[in-house]
C-alpha cells in the first residue's frame, strides 16, 4: 500500500493554450474543472497547502490556460479553464471551450475529474454536461461543493445529500463532498481520493524500480 502523498510538495510545471503544448501524455493526470466562479484556484491552493500555487483573482475567469502541477513524478494535477460566468468576449470563451474539450477527449493519461461548483448554486447545465461526459467516458468524478462555509451545518448536509441523490441518477462513479478553502472542510477527503487515483501509477513505478534493482547493470569486464 502506498503512503499518502505529500501535496505540499506540488510544484508548477507549465501553462499551455492547448494539449499540443502540454508535456508527454504519460503518467496520471487528475483534472479540476468548474464554472469560473467556483473557486478552483483557491481549492488547489488549499489542497496543496500553498498560498499561491494556483493564481487566484477577484475577477472570475482568470484561468485561461491549461495549468499543470506535479505532485510527484508521474502524478499531475491539471487546472482547466473555467467555463460559464466569466465576463470575456465570446471569441475567447469559444477558444477556452475548444481547449477544454480537446483536453477532456484526447488526453489519455486523464484518470479522474474533480468538478467544483458553488454549494449555493450547484448543478447548472454545464456542470451536468461535464459529469455526464465523464460518466460516458468511464471516468470517475469527485464533485466538490465549494464555499461550504457559507451554509450552516444542517443546510450544508442537506445540500450534499440532495446533490448525491441527483448525481446517483446519472449512474457512474461519482462521489460528492462539501468543501471549503477557507475553513478546510473536505480537504482530507479530496487528498484521499487523489491518493486512490494516483495509486496504480505509483505501484507501476514501484514495480519497475524493483525490477531494476533485481537486474542491476553489470560492469563491463
Amino acid at each position: 500500500m502506498n503512503q499518502p502523498l505529500n501535496y505540499r510538495n506540488t510544484s508548477f510545471i507549465t501553462s499551455a493554450p492547448d494539449i499540443r503544448h502540454l508535456p508527454q501524455d504519460a503518467g496520471v493526470e487528475i483534472a479540476f474543472a468548474g464554472r469560473s466562479n467556483a473557486g478552483k484556484s483557491s481549492a488547489l491552493n488549499r489542497i496543496t497547502d500553498q498560498k499561491s500555487l494556483a493564481r487566484t483573482s477577484k475577477t472570475p475567469g482568470r484561468t485561461q490556460l491549461i495549468n499543470m502541477f506535479e505532485v510527484v513524478s508521474g502524478c499531475n494535477l491539471i487546472d482547466l479553464p473555467g467555463y460559464g460566468f466569466a465576463q470575456v468576449p465570446l471569441e475567447m470563451k469559444l477558444k477556452w471551450q475548444k481547449s477544454l474539450g480537446e483536453y477532456l477527449q484526447r488526453r489519455e493519461c486523464l484518470q479522474g475529474l474533480v468538478v467544483l461548483m458553488d454549494i449555493r448554486h450547484p448543478m447548472k447545465d454545464l456542470d451536468q454536461q461535464m459529469i455526464s461526459w465523464a460518466i460516458e467516458s468511464r471516468l470517475p468524478v469527485l464533485v466538490l461543493l465549494t464555499k461550504a462555509d457559507k451554509l450552516k451545518s444542517g443546510a450544508r448536509k442537506a445540500q450534499v445529500l440532495k446533490i448525491r441523490q441527483m448525481t446517483a441518477e446519472f449512474g457512474g462513479d461519482v462521489q460528492v463532498e462539501a468543501f471549503s478553502s477557507l475553513k478546510g472542510i473536505g480537504v482530507e477527503q479530496v487528498r484521499r481520493k487523489l491518493d486512490e487515483w494516483y495509486a496504480p501509477e505509483l505501484e507501476r513505478q514501484r514495480v519497475l524500480a524493483a525490477g531494476d534493482d533485481e537486474f542491476p547493470e553489470q560492469d563491463a569486464e
